[in-house]
């Protein structure tokens, strides 16, 4: 352990996803943003109120992040990039004392007081460590230290600080996918450390983890997307560790990048995740959600193709679903002086759309359901006034009673807020705890109590609930056999023949944890279990139980597998969606004889087309079982015209309330291109020489790249500045021209990397940009599109790649396999340099940004002006700055 005395810095960064590439410089930019009265623009449920505390200076505050309370009741506020802690002491929402606290630590994004201390997940240069220069401004030098857990003491309670240590070093913890929220666990005496899907797993985590035994557990193998290519399982995790940082272990895992969760009166745990937006219109999408971490939880999140679907036995699922967004800070309503219902509501941020959600919470077994709803939010995400950026950050419930929450990240103004209850409503303590679901929840915890050691009464204790009606007592019960010697239930598993539940979960844990000297004996057990007698849970659960097996141990024996699609294959395809998802894994998987005629058929008829496309990602690397008729099918689809096969209308639903409708992700092409070219690597020399399959093959056109040509060539008008056009930034307020700014996005070819609204686009190279007025001001806009270097997110960030024979190639990662590294050398062009692995000596992310600059130069300024108007409306030409 460093320790270190009398050193000072300050702090910075977010966690959340990116809505624009390059956005914002080196300083916070104020920027019209909210008004005094932020009740103009913002709403509120009936009877609440929302007052501006504090609106941040850019060269005091910086851009506020992070917002926590110490142990006095204070208020404070993480500044960005080297900008200084502020302390805030308040009465009845006012500010009567602002203190600058000068800390010997920055780049923070979690803060937890204990006792005199407060933990931070920050960065650091102590002295000691490599490079370490006592006169560097504080800033610099911190920015520049190492990221990982420090405890800052503070004895005398007067903000000095002068004692720091770092606990605990993060691999990989400082990026937006990095180490977050630091939150005190149940028993007051361990810390829940929340860690983002980049984040190293710790070389000294226990083997004892609760959550372990995990691997990617597809049939058939996942296909990797561009961003962070190449991750390994678990994802996302929850870690726990003492107060020392010692002791750590993996409590939960499988997210993709939570940010912030929080403990409810009874102990449980719960947090808000994202997934990968490009993913969106893929089979493998999944929404935002809120979840509900128990010990050894596993929610399924894998890279690429490989996430599991929420129905997997070995995974849990979400307490409720919220749809897209960027899930930041997480609180409980304890504390507040609000009615009882709005007390106990889990609250949620969604930095993407500016909305602060409140979840109600009910329990259901040993486990929650929920309902949602907008708690706070502005006034243009119900289709009233112009877009206001309410790019919410954190939150926390005061000493007296107000829920404050903050605004920032990304260097943009920041904000402090207060919601305070106005109305007639008794707003007396409320009980927080839930009598209801006591008893199982009681259960499952005494099960979850054998998952980190060996205890000789665990096997009978938790047998008899591997039948349990409960997914998570179910779950509980199986973790907790698997944390003990597999010889003293293995033989039990495999005879086990009274309950087809409690059978299926015991050969469940025979695959995850038996190897491959288990796995014949596994699939025997499994084929004794009739298919068609289960109801659609069991055999759900059953046929995922065989792709676990068949991912970790291989196929089953000749003999065995033909009695296992003698059962299965009669079911296949099933009438339900979620059956035929798994079946044709497990069969093609196993080489069943009708198993690419049946997938294929369903990759033509399927309702919609993410799942079609589910279907042509298993079939993509199979080899065995095809003919010339099928192959043609096959292939035409990637020909076809699948606009009638869209998304439900059920998921659709929230976006058109939310002002917007959504294609599809930004990776969505490139996956398809993808699975089409594996296929195509598996046709044989006589498929090859098919003329009909040929002239399919040569009539395709991938589609975005088709339907978009470049803009006529054009004359540069303007090398524009900043200063340039700020003065007329008003001016897009009203009398735009909608025509001209759709023209403008097409000239600039903001499209060739970007989603906007309904538009395709070539790739994953830039974010979505339909709801960017959400998070961003007009101006920190423009300064993205004139300025784009000036800050780059991991998320759209080239990568420099040094081969050992001496070239460098500057360019964004499309694909990451084991042999080689695919890059798009210019955002604007669709063609792919391929560099194979083996020749890479280094590769670094790039400080530019993949969006070149200059790309305005060829409009006017009126062109310009009606382009943010154009971005700001979402598309929308009845937006008022149309008016």
């Amino acid at each position: 352990m460093e320790t270190v005395r009398g050193i000072v810095g300050a702090w910075a960064a977010v966690a959340v996803v990116l809505a624009l590439a390059g956005i914002l410089g080196a300083q916070p930019v104020r920027g019209p943003g909210i008004p005094d009265d932020p009740s103009q623009v913002i709403q509120t449920l009936a009877g609440f109120k929302i007052d501006l505390v504090l609106r941040s200076e850019p060269q005091k505050h910086g851009s506020w992040i992070c917002v926590h309370k110490d142990d006095k009741g204070r208020l404070l506020l993480d500044g960005q990039r080297g900008q200084p802690l502020t302390r805030l002491t308040l009465e009845n929402g006012n500010v009567v004392r602002e203190e600058v606290l000068k800390l010997p630590i920055s780049e923070i994004m979690g803060m937890l007081w204990v006792g005199d201390s407060l933990y931070a997940d920050g960065a650091a240069m102590l002295p000691g460590d490599p490079g370490f220069n006592p006169d560097a401004p504080p800033a610099r030098r911190n920015q520049q230290g190492i990221y990982g857990l420090y405890r800052l003491r503070d004895p005398a309670g007067d903000g000095s600080f002068n004692s720091i240590e770092r606990l605990r070093t993060w691999q990989n913890g400082a990026g937006e996918h990095g180490a977050h929220a630091i939150v005190l666990a149940p028993d007051k005496r361990h810390l829940f450390i929340v860690a983002g899907n980049a984040t190293g797993q710790p070389t000294d985590i226990s083997a004892n983890s609760p959550m372990r035994n995990f691997a990617d557990d597809r049939a058939i193998m996942r296909r990797e997307g561009g961003f962070m290519a190449g991750e390994k399982p678990p994802g996302g995790s929850i870690h726990r560790m003492d107060l020392e940082g010692k002791n750590i272990e993996r409590f939960a895992s499988g997210q993709r990048n939570t940010y912030d969760i929080a403990v409810n009166a009874d102990g449980e745990v719960f947090g808000f995740d994202s997934d990968m937006e490009w993913d969106w219109g893929l089979a493998w999408y999944r929404p935002t959600r809120v979840f509900h971490a128990t010990s050894g939880a596993d929610f399924g999140y894998r890279g690429g193709s490989g996430k599991l679907p929420t129905y997997c036995e070995d995974t849990l699922p979400p307490v409720v679903n919220i749809g897209l967004g960027s899930p930041t800070g997480v609180v409980f309503g304890y504390g507040a002086k609000f009615p009882a219902k709005y007390q106990k509501a889990l609250y949620i941020m969604d930095w993407s759309y500016g909305r602060l959600i409140a979840v109600h919470l009910t329990p259901m077994g040993s486990s929650y359901s929920a309902t949602w709803e907008n708690f706070v939010a502005p006034k243009s995400l119900y289709g009233m006034g112009q877009k206001h950026p309410l790019n919410v950050t954190d939150m926390v419930v005061g000493d007296d009673g107000a829920l404050y929450f903050a605004c920032g990240g990304r260097n943009t103004q920041g904000y402090l807020f207060r919601v305070t209850y106005v109305g007639t409503e008794p707003t007396g303590p409320a009980d927080a705890h839930d009598t209801s679901g006591a008893e199982a929840r009681a259960l499952r915890r005494k099960l979850e109590a054998f998952h980190d050691h060996i205890d000789p009464a665990a096997v009978n204790t938790a047998w008899p609930h591997l039948a349990s009606d409960d997914h998570f007592i179910r779950f509980a019960a199986r973790v907790a056999i698997e944390a003990q010697p597999l010889n003293e239930w293995k033989s039990r598993a495999l005879a086990e023949n009274g309950n087809p539940q409690a059978s299926i979960e015991a050969l469940l844990a025979v695959a995850r944890v038996g190897g491959k000297e288990s796995a014949g004996e596994a699939f025997a057990a499994l084929g004794k279990i009739p298919t068609a007698a289960l109801s659609e849970d069991l055999q759900l659960q059953k046929i995922r139980t065989l792709a676990v097996a068949i991912s970790r141990n291989g196929r089953p024996e000749p003999e065995t597998a033909k009695a296992i699609i003698a059962d299965l294959d009669p079911l296949f395809p099933s009438y339900s969606p979620q059956l035929n998802n798994e079946l044709s894994q497990v069969l093609l998987a196993m080489d069943a004889p009708q198993a690419v005629a049946k997938t294929v058929k369903l990759a033509q008829t399927a309702r919609t087309e993410d799942e079609q496309i589910g279907y042509l990602l298993y079939l993509r690397q199979i080899k065995n079982g095809w003919t010339a008729e099928l192959r043609r099918d096959f292939f035409a689809w990637f020909n076809g015209d699948h606009s009638n096969a869209r998304h439900p209308e059920a998921v659709l639903r929230w976006f058109d309330e939310a002002g917007a409708r959504y294609n599809n992700g930004n990776e969505h092409n490139l996956y398809l291109t993808n699975i089409r070219n594996e296929a195509l690597a598996t046709l044989t020399d006589e498929e090859k020489q098919d003329g009909q399959l040929a002239a399919i093959l040569a009539d395709y056109k991938p589609v975005a790249r088709a339907e978009r040509r470049p803009p006529a060539p054009r004359k540069v008008v303007k090398n524009w500045k900043m200063e340039d056009l700020l003065p007329a930034l008003a001016d897009v307020s009203k009398g735009r021209n909608f025509g001209r700014g759709k023209m403008a996005y097409e000239v600039a070819q903001c499209g060739v990397c970007h989603k906007f609204a309904e538009a395709a686009s070539l790739g994953g190279v830039g974010p979505d940009l339909t709801s960017i007025a959400s998070r961003f001001t007009r101006r920190d806009i423009l300064e993205s599109i004139i300025e784009p270097s000036k800050v780059v997110s991991d998320q759209f960030a080239s990568t420099i790649v040094r081969t050992k024979n001496g070239e460098t190639i500057d360019g964004h990662i499309m694909e990451d396999t084991p042999e080689n590294l695919v890059v798009q050398i210019n955002p604007l062009k669709p063609e792919l340099v391929k560099i194979k692995k083996s020749n890479v000596k280094s590769s670094n992310l790039s400080k530019l940004s993949p969006m070149p600059e200059g790309l305005v130069d060829v409009l006017s300024k009126e062109e310009i002006l009606d382009l943010l108007a154009y971005v700001e409306s979402a598309g929308n030409r009845d937006h008022p700055d149309f008016k």
